[in-house]
């Protein structure tokens, strides 16, 4: 890790703020993030909706690859656990999703591809790790549920929920230089597995 200083964010992220994180470095992030699982992702990328036909502006915007427990009913929400899905089952639609919406953030778990990586770098936009097996800890740091869309469509865990948040913690696995974490600890690994089976 190159950078292990907290640093706290407010969403929207402009494409500076963006480009000035950098791999290692903790962040607390604030205001609204969306979350977006593989049929929100799908629908973005095979139906192209124009900004005006949907609910939330995703210019500047931090997704979360996750699938809340919600519990309530017309309107008046509160999120029970909303920890980070893998974010390799989203990989194909991401490259998009990024490009054409102006996304400047992803938080999931688990990292993401190569080509991911690259429309990061190209568009001025992190991914950012969040930790696994702690979603009633993260579900803490949100304050309001402020919308929710293709609920009807997809069904809670798959809809998209825009949730105000509050120092929402995550670590920074890909900057917009290209840089990954998971890439350095990938070769790693098979630097020393190579080295293990050569009796080395």
């Amino acid at each position: 890790m190159k950078n292990s200083a907290l640093k706290k964010i407010k969403t929207p992220l402009s494409e500076k703020a963006a480009r000035e994180l950098r791999t290692g470095q903790n962040v607390l992030i604030s205001g609204t993030i969306f979350t977006a699982r593989d049929k929100v992702h799908g629908y973005l990328m095979n139906k192209r909706p124009r900004p005006e036909e949907m609910p939330f502006n995703l210019d500047g915007a931090i997704i979360y690859h996750c699938g809340p427990v919600v519990s309530g009913e017309n309107g008046r929400f509160t999120v029970i656990a909303a920890g980070p899905t893998t974010s390799q089952r989203m990989q194909m639609y991401e490259p998009f999703v990024i490009s054409h919406y102006g996304v400047r953030g992803i938080i999931g778990k688990g990292g993401m591809s190569s080509d991911v990586a690259e429309a990061m770098k190209e568009a001025g936009c992190v991914y950012l790790h969040a930790t696994g097996g702690a979603g009633a800890l993260l579900a803490e740091r949100i304050k309001k549920v402020e919308g929710v869309w293709m609920i009807e469509e997809f069904g809670r865990a798959e809809a998209m929920w825009a949730l105000r948040v509050e120092d929402f913690p995550a670590l920074v696995t890909i900057d917009s230089t290209g840089a990954s974490i998971h890439a350095e600890v990938e070769r790693a690994s098979k630097e020393k597995l190579t080295r293990l089976l050569q009796g080395r």
